[in-house]
Formats: structure tokens, sequence, C-alpha cells
């Protein structure tokens, strides 16, 4: 793997140094979750317009073509995001390089006739605002557990330090005595 594939998986320039602690968070905000949203989000517009009755040049999907297009989503690999960067580099256009990725996926498919739906009436930033979106969701919920173990670990500071007594200051002054635990409590 050369240096430019592992940055597919980076979040900032710090992840050399922060990598164990950004791990839960590399597949989602990295340019490789970017990617693999941007796909999923491709693949559900191609669903929903072949389930518009209004557009019957887009043929309803069998449960089996539905979910064969679902798994596509589901397994999206690294190597599926190296392979939309290989097409970006003759479009120049990361969007654009995604729909071209998942036109070869259904070529020579029983949905090789679907593929001219692929992003379909849509603007690059339709599919970037619901892709950073599901980041975004995916993201929060990662923060949402650290927050609620870091919550945990100063509340359980705050219980054994409740006993022990400390100066309080305010505006750089000493003030009236308080407790460490206290004072963890609060802020």
């Amino acid at each position: 793997m050369s240096d430019a594939q592992d940055t597919l998986l980076n979040i900032t320039p710090l992840d050399g140094r922060y990598a164990a602690r950004l791990a839960p968070l590399t597949t989602i905000f990295s340019e490789f979750g970017l990617i693999r949203r941007r796909f999923e989000v491709e693949i559900a517009w191609l669903i929903a317009l072949c389930e518009e009755p209004g557009i019957p040049e887009a043929a309803p999907l069998t449960a089996d073509e539905t979910t064969w297009l679902n798994g596509l989503a589901q397994g999206f690999s690294l190597d599926d995001a190296r392979r939309v960067k290989a097409i970006e580099a003759t479009t120049n256009h990361d969007v654009k390089a995604v729909e071209y990725a998942l036109r070869e996926k259904l070529a020579g498919t029983p949905l090789a006739n679907r593929a001219g739906f692929i992003h379909f009436a849509c603007t690059s930033e339709d599919i970037n605002n619901l892709a950073h979106a599901l980041m975004l969701r995916d993201g929060l919920a990662v923060l949402r557990d650290a927050r609620r173990d870091l919550l945990g670990a100063l509340a359980s500071l705050a219980w054994s330090l409740g006993n022990l007594p400390m100066l309080a200051r305010t505006h750089g002054q000493a003030a009236t005595p308080t407790t460490l635990g206290k004072e963890f409590a609060v802020f």
C-alpha cells in the first residue's frame, strides 16, 4: 500500500500521532468515509428512481436486485475507494468518479440497463450534502459514546474527591473553601 493510498483513511495531518484515538472516526470522517457515503447515496437514489412509478424507463427492481445494490453500499471497501480515486485522477471530478465506479459495478449484471439512471437529475451538491449528513450522523454517535464515557469519569472523580477540601478562588483571589469533588461536579 502506497502512502497516497494510506491517506484515504486520514482525517487530519495529526493522524500519525493520534491515530489510536481517532480510530473510531477514521472510516467516518476520512476521504474513504466521504467516498463510501457518496456511493451509498447514489445507490439509494437509483433504488428510489426505480421504485417511482412515474419513471417507467427506470424499471422496478426485484427484491434480489435491491438487496444486491444495498450489499454494494454495505460492502464498500478501501479497494472500492481506491478505484474511485483512480477514476477521479482521469475525470478530475470526485462525485463523477463515484458515478463511474458504480456504473462499472453494474456493467455485466442484470442491472446494467439501469446504469443510465445513476446520478439522474442530481447535482454533485445533492450527493455531497446527503453524504456529509450521513457522516455527521455516524460521527455524532461515536462522539456521544465518548462524551458519555467522559461524563462518567468526571462524575466518578467528583464523588471520589467529594471530601477533599480546597481553597476556592474568585477573580484570582482566595474565596470560600470548597471541595475538589464539588468543583469537578460543577465545571
